[in-house]
């Protein structure tokens, strides 16, 4: 009998089931796509940020000391700090070595340069360009072409074991060089193979293969610093804390998220004599891009899933005001209010599920198709995420059906066979 009454109502109120499934499908397909791009869109978004260049640094290790006695800097002078270039492969062999995107090792020279006229000094700055390392069976080619890939030439990048060289675009203007001219830096005839745009300090610069910077200031191996993209968590409470206060399980647990202080922590541990640190300002705006993105993202599916709530409650209050007689003959039969209301939430329950099922399937062809408009890569909703959906769409359902039942179950069976509230 329970089953025949769920089942007459659905076949004698096909319109007011109708539209309050079309209310929770609704609701579900937005909420489905929401919590689709949000647990993909941290990743998406930190490589699209990855464009703008490192966000992590490794310097010397001398570099952040700070000796004072009797009011005297003993700080060693930072030009006499280098890392060693042999020991840059350990970078790949962190715990999160899969979210380093890219590095590149600067070593920067002051040098003299000329072309057919007065000589100026500059700076110099030693890279790789696209230079293939390995670590075990890790392997990564990496340089300044993927660490800032906004970097524009005007002709070729130099290969990292040529002795050619590309020259800022304001220095190339000052010194009426272009593409394929000789032009003498530090004693030496090197070849200007393309014109570097930057809009940023290296448009004043000289940019060198790495091994070439080292044979002009005589220090094979050193380098200067270490410029690192990487994927990261934007921190938290818990990713400020000071790692030096943890132990156990709370230690692992931080050291195993990808926040960029556990990710500096891990180079500074991998490369030998370092200490490494955030980029701050690049970092805190990253993190309050991801934040805000995510902030807005969780206003959306609540402002869809607190309107498909209304819509049902509506839609539900509608059918149980036509169906007040019924309601009236249940109890004056006998039923009690468990078993009203249990018909009730049976209706909503299968409403919520058959609602939640499309929603599910159209909210994933809609994070697909955000995915690739915005991102240009596929978003795709995991099976895993079907019960969560379903339960997100019964309980809206029954939030929105709660009121209207309440009021079902309180009906007096004498005034609602009369027809009367």
């Amino acid at each position: 009998m329970f089953v025949r009454l769920v089942y007459e109502s659905f076949r004698r109120q096909k319109r007011r089931k109708l539209l309050a499934g079309a209310a929770i499908t609704l609701g579900v397909t937005v909420a489905t796509a929401m919590i689709g791009v949000a647990t993909d869109i941290g990743d998406k978004i930190n490589r699209e940020l990855r464009q703008i260049g490192a966000n992590l640094v490794v310097s010397p290790q001398e570099d952040t000391l700070d000796v004072e006695i009797g009011g005297v800097d003993l700080k060693p002078p930072s030009d006499g700090a280098f890392l060693s270039e042999p020991d840059l492969p350990k970078i790949l062999g962190i715990f999160w070595h899969n979210n380093i995107t890219a590095f590149a090792p600067v070593l920067p020279v002051n040098v003299s340069v000329g072309k057919n006229g007065p000589r100026k000094d500059v700076t110099l700055v030693g890279t790789y360009f696209a230079k293939r390392l390995s670590y075990g069976t890790d392997v990564l080619t990496t340089g300044v072409k993927t660490t800032y890939p906004l970097w524009k030439v005007v002709g070729a990048w130099p290969a990292d074991d040529s002795q050619d060289v590309l020259l800022g675009e304001r220095l190339a203007e000052s010194l009426g060089a272009k593409n394929g001219d000789q032009i003498s830096i530090a004693g030496r005839e090197l070849r200007v193979s393309g014109v570097l745009s930057t809009g940023t300090a290296e448009d004043d610069q000289i940019v060198a293969p790495l091994g070439l910077a080292q044979a002009i200031l005589g220090k094979p191996g050193a380098v200067r610093r270490i410029y690192v993209s990487a994927l990261t968590k934007p921190e938290d409470a818990f990713g400020r804390r000071d790692p030096k206060s943890m132990s156990g399980a709370i230690y692992d647990r931080w050291y195993c998220t990808p926040y960029p202080a556990a990710i500096a922590l891990q180079l500074t541990q991998a490369i030998p004599h370092s200490h490494a640190e955030q980029i701050r300002q690049v970092a805190q705006n990253e993190g309050a891009v991801l934040t805000r993105i995510e902030g807005l993202i969780f206003l959306i599916t609540l402002a869809a899933l607190f309107a498909s709530a209304l819509a049902v409650s509506a839609a539900m209050a509608t059918a149980i005001f036509e169906r007040r007689a019924e309601v009236g003959l249940m109890k004056a039969l006998g039923a009690g209010k468990v078993a009203v209301a249990a018909i009730f939430f049976a209706e909503a329950a299968l409403l919520a599920l058959i609602g939640g099922g499309i929603g599910f399937a159209a909210g994933s062809l809609l994070a697909h198709q955000i995915g690739q408009s915005i991102f240009n890569s596929q978003i795709s909703i995991q099976p895993v995420l079907l019960p969560v959906i379903l339960a997100i769409a019964v309980i809206v359902t029954f939030a929105g059906s709660a009121l209207a039942i309440r009021r079902a179950v309180g009906l007096d069976p004498v005034f609602a066979l009369r027809g009367e509230l």
